[in-house]
């Protein structure tokens, strides 16, 4: 499955929405996707995304669109 997550780079700064990214990857279950961007990562993270096959075609229209690997 793919997921979305939405992060802040830097958790010392309180969130701000302006400064919200997000990047994609592949896990089994939004609890796997949480802990390898946890683990690899000082992410912030705000949410965790499962994108279903239109959300996902839709990104991937997006020409900054990659799966981040760990």
């Amino acid at each position: 499955m793919t997921f979305k997550v939405y992060y802040q780079a830097d958790k010392t700064e309180r969130p701000v929405r302006e400064n919200t990214q997000s990047l994609y990857l592949e896990a089994d279950s939004e609890a796997e996707a949480l802990l390898m961007v946890e683990h690899n990562t000082d992410y912030n993270i705000e949410f965790v995304e499962q994108l279903d096959e239109k959300a996902l075609a839709y990104e991937k229209q997006n020409p900054n669109f990659k799966l981040t690997t760990f």
